[in-house]
């Protein structure tokens, strides 16, 4: 494997995913989404504080940070995919390390003092690099099932969930497995919040 498409996707996407997207459109309305509400600066906290027309752009910015990722690992590896648009061959490496770049800089982004979100956003951005057929898939069960619960939350995991099912009808099992790497970054920035979470509480007993 090429060494310089590979460093050029890591170095490319952890500067990427870095762009504290939630922090600027905030700072615009006053306030930092990391001292609000749930504290997390990502779409849904900001959603909370803003509504959904106020936030739009940190919903598309985050999106766009893993694609743009995952489209810069695929340019530097070659570009090479299926008839599809699945990543193949050597690109599969440098976009998959982009996309994992980029979360990982949405995660602790070096431009906002290494305070990150939960990079969900960013890896679905990076997905459909990935596997375009897979995440359109992923995209029409989370309309379906937002209409039939009428909640966009319970749609949106119904439509990350989905993602490595729907994989696999296109890509080789190797890929699933990356993706599933992919998604156990989100699942470690869960579990860090709700540790967090709990060291901020006071103990019992205590005011």
């Amino acid at each position: 494997m090429a060494i310089v498409p590979l460093l050029v996707a890591v170095i490319g996407g952890y500067l990427l995913g870095s762009v504290p997207v939630a922090v600027l459109v905030a700072r615009v309305h006053g306030f930092d989404p990391r001292e609000r509400g749930d504290r997390n600066p990502g779409f849904w906290n900001v959603k909370e504080q803003l509504g959904r027309r106020a936030s739009a752009p940190v919903f598309c910015g985050d999106m766009g940070k893993g694609a743009l990722a995952g489209l810069l690992g695929l340019w530097a590896s070659g570009a090479h995919t299926t008839g599809l648009g699945v990543v193949a061959g050597p690109s599969t490496i440098p976009v998959y390390a982009a996309v994992a770049a980029a979360m990982i800089g949405h995660a602790w982004p070096v431009f906002a003092g290494f305070r990150g979100g939960r990079s969900i956003l960013t890896f679905t951005g990076g997905f459909a690099v990935i596997c375009p057929p897979a995440f359109l898939l992923a995209v029409g069960v989370l309309v379906l099932t937002s209409l039939l619960t009428r909640s966009f939350a319970i749609g949106a995991r119904a439509g990350v969930f989905v993602i490595p099912l729907a994989q696999i009808l296109f890509a080789p099992i190797g890929h699933v497995a990356g993706t599933g790497a992919l998604m156990c970054l989100i699942g470690l920035r869960f579990g860090q919040a709700a540790l967090a979470g709990r060291r901020s509480q006071p103990a019992d007993g205590h005011s």
